[in-house]
């Protein structure tokens, strides 16, 4: 049900979220940074869950970066295998509830082939759901896949470069622009995310550690972008 304060004609097509303060709020309790992953884990499916219930379309979601892989061995090696794991035990859950399973990024040498296999039996098993596509950003940098997107164009032998073109060799074409962006954790920049896609999103940034978000605090970020005026440039209805 959507909450009485939201505007159901105004529901964002695309949420994108990135979910910073899992290490923090682990230290704040004297745990370890990868137990703040662990919690992380219930508020990612209760954000879903939430996004499921008012009716999004796209609901993408920055698990790993190219730059993670500059973390700790140990850290690296657990949110390898945490992030496996979440697809095993989660994939038949969400299929169950109609939703498209999708994953954004490099899918090169430096990820494990068990994974590799592990997203394309995800994508796979969900490809024909009509419901929510909820879109992981594994292995994803947003320079990354600009310049992944040029080589593409340069391969190909186009002679005039537009937009579009730049469009069509993005990591997933079909994925919309996102119309709000999330960060928690009381951080205000964007970390090489979606830099292409989100030339116009409305960037909510929640002082929220992402262990402590919740469905409410999703809910709260699109009534903040519901009161917004988003002008693309230009004057707006005012």
């Amino acid at each position: 049900m959507i909450p009485e304060y939201l505007d159901p004609k105004f529901i964002p097509k695309h949420i994108a979220c990135v979910m910073d303060g899992n290490g923090r709020w682990a230290e704040k309790r004297g745990l370890k940074r990868t137990d703040g992953h662990t919690a992380g884990e219930k508020s990612l499916f209760d954000v879903v869950e939430g996004a499921i219930e008012i009716g999004v379309e796209w609901f993408t979601v920055f698990a790993f970066s190219t730059e993670n892989w500059k973390r700790p061995a140990k850290e690296v090696q657990f949110l390898l295998d945490f992030n496996e794991q979440i697809i095993i035990q989660r994939q038949e859950e969400l299929n169950e509830r109609n939703v498209r399973i999708c994953f954004l990024g490099r899918r090169d040498s430096k990820v494990p082939k068990r994974i590799l296999k592990r997203m394309k039996d995800a994508e796979d098993l969900t490809e024909s759901n009509t419901g929510l596509t909820f879109t992981v950003a594994f292995n994803y940098g947003g320079r990354a896949e600009i310049v992944d997107a040029v080589q593409k164009v340069i391969d190909s032998g186009v002679k005039r470069v537009t937009e579009k073109t730049i469009e069509r060799n993005l990591y997933n074409p079909a994925m919309p622009d996102p119309d709000l962006v999330i960060r928690t954790s009381g951080e205000s920049r964007v970390s090489n995310f979606l830099l292409w896609e989100l030339a116009y999103s409305e960037l909510v940034f929640s002082n929220t550690l992402w262990p402590d978000f919740s469905r409410k605090d999703l809910f709260k970020a699109i009534k903040e972008f519901q009161d917004r005026d988003r002008r693309f440039g230009g004057l707006g209805e005012s």
